[in-house]
């Protein structure tokens, strides 16, 4: 019988790690400011059409804008963050799925140990 079951993925920090990381973040964050600029603007066209729902429509973009500015701070912390990470330590990097081979007599204790797969630059270092 086949299980899927959960692998973790780690990243091994190296310097290039660390600038594919910065570049991902200060795009995610340049992302998110041109969606902020973008709801703005459509907030602004709208309240200049309906000139009786100002509020409701203020209301509604300021979350949607809010939740933005959220992620560019959480997006700005993880750049400090990184800054402090020390080249060599691993980050978990998610989570895969993989198929086990289940039969009777198996050790479960032993098959049901945390697995990892560890990536170093981009390419599989070792899976333990």
């Amino acid at each position: 019988m086949q299980i899927i079951r959960k692998v973790a993925v780690k990243q091994i920090v190296t310097d290039q790690t660390k600038n594919k990381l910065r570049e991902e973040y200060e795009w995610k964050i340049f992302q998110l400011e041109q969606e902020s600029q973008q709801l703005l603007f459509e907030q602004k066209k709208l309240e200049q059409r309906t000139s009786n729902k100002k509020t409701e429509i203020a209301s509604k973009f300021k979350k949607k804008i809010n939740s933005r500015k959220d992620h560019i701070n959480w997006y700005k912390y993880k750049l400090e963050q990184l800054d402090i990470l020390p080249i060599g330590s691993e980050i978990h990097d998610g989570e895969v799925d993989a198929i086990v081979e289940v039969e009777e007599g198996m050790d479960w204790d032993q098959m049901n140990q945390q697995t990892a797969i560890v990536i170093r630059d981009g390419k599989v270092d070792k899976i333990t």
